[in-house]
């Protein structure tokens, strides 16, 4: 059986996280540089292998200041841990278009297992012959558990940031000649 590779499309690409702010409201952050790519059997996403990264440098939540801190050692400590990595494990189809995506999340120079939801979106060729695949991931991790432990507390009492992160991506990967 031949083996597919296909490549994040960076331009039709975004790559988020949301985190509760003094439990009240969320952020939302992204990733602005990251690289993604995918191996399948044939053109079959059930048997894909996934492979993503993230630059920590690119992180972007509108707001500088909170850039620079999350890039600090209170947070990613960018400058000792340059990336986020994931490497899926398995991809499980769980209906539909829909699967389970598992595989090792490494943040802070910690490895963890993590479990994404995954909805197929279709496939189609663009203008310049090339075939597409589009999908929206989801997923939640504790950053606590990759070391991200900075805890602000107010004068009131209130917790500054959430331990609980969202994540969202919608990637369009692109089929390799």
């Amino acid at each position: 059986m031949a083996t597919t590779k296909w490549v994040i499309d960076p331009t039709h690409t975004e790559v988020q996280f949301k985190v509760k702010h003094l439990v009240i409201s969320t952020v939302t952050g992204s990733f602005k540089q990251f690289a993604g790519e995918a191996e399948t059997e044939e053109d079959d996403f059930a048997t894909a292998k996934v492979r993503f990264t993230a630059d920590i440098s690119s992180i972007d939540t509108n707001q500088e200041q909170r850039d620079q801190h999350l890039k600090s050692g209170d947070f990613f400590d960018a400058e000792s841990y340059p990336q986020l990595i994931f490497e899926s494990t398995s991809m499980q189809k769980t209906g539909e278009g829909e699967y389970q995506l598992l595989g090792n999340l490494t943040l802070r120079g910690t490895t963890k297992p993590v479990t994404l939801q995954v909805e197929y979106g279709g496939s189609a060729t663009d203008f310049y012959g090339n075939q597409k695949a589009g999908f929206e991931v989801s997923g939640k991790i504790s950053r606590k558990e990759f070391g991200l432990t900075w805890d602000g507390i107010t004068e009131a009492g209130a917790i500054v940031v959430g331990d609980e992160v969202k994540l969202f991506a919608n990637v369009q990967f692109a089929k390799q000649a």
